[in-house]
């Protein structure tokens, strides 16, 4: 008997972003799998695979947004259900990492809720991770494969298009750095950083003191991982306008947007708020003119390409999505 083997790639979503995961088959070519998905009585998730996934290499798209406790529980089903169908490889991706601000003890008797969720996944049967600008790199290492992706060439070429003139990169506070000077060597622009204060046992609560670096006479571009609330990058644009910069934009992978977020960006002083569609961007978002939204969709699309053909994903960025 000759027994051949065909690897076979097969994408599936979660509920959380279809359009992402649509976008992401379109690329790739290829459908997103059927599942049956409901909820019992007292909010119970329950997804199903209707296809047969045996010996095929699975792939999970799901991003961690509001709801994002249920979205995640969707994120675990999914992943089991495949494990239990006899799926050859699953990965994870996961173009938000949820929980993932929680990487570290700041306080007595804190959780790592980032350590957490990896070996949630894990568990339920993921063999590898893929998520795109984790919130700190260090992230990689709670789980036995990581690969992790940068919005930075979209962002950068972006960017690149729209500015002319000298410019500076910022980060909104001294921990971003590293990410700041990563977007300088693609923009030909200066670094410098914002001293933020923030009280440990309060959330979503900073304050911007001083800048450090020069921005007169410069195009500004805050680069940060996320805009949750807006009010570390608001803040930040605040401190840079103040110091001479002729504009002030904000560059970030992951528009949370909680409130009161859009009130603050129309409101502030920035020209442009540039973000991708690693979680969905709320309608009152959409509609506001400095908010603009990139795909990020074919980073996505090249990453799975490569895993699937076990071939290198440092190589599309670059070495800049270490």
């Amino acid at each position: 008997m000759d027994v051949v083997s065909r690897n076979r790639m097969m994408l599936f979503t979660g509920g959380a972003n279809l359009p992402l995961a649509e976008e992401v088959a379109d690329i790739l070519g290829v459908r997103i799998g059927q599942l049956h998905r409901s909820t019992f009585a007292n909010g119970e998730i329950y997804d199903r695979p209707i296809e047969s996934v045996r010996g095929a290499d699975c792939f999970v798209i799901q991003s961690h947004s509001a709801p994002i406790n249920e979205n995640i529980m969707e994120h675990f089903i999914i992943i089991d259900a495949l494990r239990r169908a006899s799926a050859r490889r699953i990965t994870a991706v996961m173009p938000f990492y949820g929980y993932s601000r929680q990487d570290k003890k700041v306080l007595p008797r804190e959780p790592i809720t980032a350590r957490m969720i990896g070996d949630f996944f894990v568990t339920a049967g993921a063999d590898r991770i893929v998520s795109v600008d984790l919130h700190s790199g260090q992230l990689q290492g709670f789980v036995p494969s990581f690969d992790h992706l940068t919005a930075l060439p979209i962002i950068t070429d972006y960017l690149r298009e729209r500015i002319s003139g000298p410019t500076a990169i910022i980060s909104p506070d001294a921990g971003g750095v590293k990410r700041a000077e990563k977007y300088a060597r693609r923009l030909d622009g200066t670094v410098a950083f914002v001293y933020k204060r923030r009280e440990p046992d309060t959330h979503n609560v900073s304050a911007a003191h001083e800048l450090a670096g020069d921005v007169k006479g410069r195009h500004a571009i805050i680069v940060d991982d996320m805009v949750d609330t807006a009010g570390t990058v608001t803040n930040a644009a605040d401190l840079v306008r103040d110091q001479g910069a002729l504009s002030v934009r904000i560059a970030a992978t992951h528009a949370i947007f909680s409130e009161p977020a859009i009130d603050r960006i129309k409101n502030s002083s920035v020209e442009e708020v540039i973000v991708t569609n690693t979680l969905p961007v709320p309608d009152d978002a959409l509609r506001l003119d400095k908010i603009k939204v990139l795909s990020i969709a074919s980073i996505l699309a090249e990453a799975v390409h490569a895993i699937f053909t076990e071939s290198s994903v440092s190589e599309i960025f670059l070495g800049d999505n270490t």
